[in-house]
């Protein structure tokens, strides 16, 4: 069997930055195992399978499919970065003619839409809760050492530890950080944690980028992730809420880096724009 596979950069409008996702488009249903040997094999971050919900479904014409994310260890409940590059391949390869789409997932209904040269997703919000200290005393040194915390927070729907690094530090400290994820994995002692994001404030004086993250989940195989929409699902509650804003501008401090542009709903949801740079299409025998 052959499926049409591509590589998608999302979150950057040039290839071999932001975060690579592989997108492969079922036409016939897939032997459920075969989608984690795919996702293993691809070695991504998150390799996503956009499939047909119905006999007469089409790529181009269709409005909803279902949508599902594997990173090389595991299934997940969320990937941002990989539904952008999921409708990519649907609105710039396909030529999908609908205005928006709307994919089945885990997560339950994500819409994703065309404005100008972005592709809008709707998002689920999740809050962040101040977290006890104590308990993840041992994580929080194994990542950031002996730099100053000035928050830490707690994201129970996503399992995300959100960590602040103090406002004296600017974008290059956090960029210049040698974090080392692998030890994560026995620092963590709560079994909650699953994602630890470290956050800085951004330029205050309105131009620029509000805030910076990088983001580490060692816990399903992924190191570091270049950029990451299921983080920025918890980073845009955190920081609406401490600057006072629901439009903010974003960029996430990978070695390849990426932007994204951020809307704070008042529905409990969150609009992640980006753009995408579509690198390799292939065909995979299986």
């Amino acid at each position: 069997m052959q499926i049409p596979i591509f590589t998608v950069d999302a979150f950057t409008n040039r290839p071999f930055a932001g975060n690579p996702a592989a997108v492969c488009l079922l036409e016939n249903d897939l032997d459920e195992d075969l989608h984690q040997k795919i996702a293993t094999e691809m070695n991504l971050s998150e390799t996503a399978f956009i499939r047909k919900l119905k006999p007469g479904d089409d790529f181009t014409k269709s409005s909803c499919f279902g949508l599902r994310w594997f990173t090389p260890a595991n299934e997940v409940p969320l990937c941002g970065h990989a539904t952008l590059a999921s409708a990519a391949v649907l609105f710039h390869v396909q030529k999908n003619t609908n205005s928006v789409l709307t994919f089945m997932t885990l997560s339950g209904e994500l819409k994703a839409r065309q404005v100008k040269d972005h592709i809008v997703l709707d998002l689920p919000l999740y809050k962040a809760y101040p977290q006890e200290l104590k308990e993840v005393e041992e994580l929080i040194k194994a990542a950031v050492g002996d730099m100053t915390v000035q928050d830490v927070r707690y994201s129970p729907d996503t399992k995300k530890l959100l960590v602040r690094l103090s406002d004296t530090y600017e974008r290059s400290v956090l960029e210049q950080m040698k974090v080392s994820a692998q030890h994560f994995l026995s620092a963590e002692k709560t079994g909650k944690v699953k994602g630890l994001i470290l956050t800085v404030k951004g330029n205050s004086s309105g131009k620029g980028h509000d805030f910076y993250s990088r983001y580490f989940a060692p816990w399903y195989g992924v190191l570091e992730d270049p950029v990451t929409g299921s983080a920025h699902a918890v980073l845009s509650s955190y920081w609406s809420e401490q600057l006072g804003k629901t439009e903010m501008l974003a960029f996430q401090c990978s070695r390849r880096g990426g932007e994204l542009k951020i809307s704070v709903r008042n529905d409990g949801r969150v609009d992640v724009a980006g753009q995408t740079a579509v690198v390799l299409k292939g065909n995979l025998t299986v």
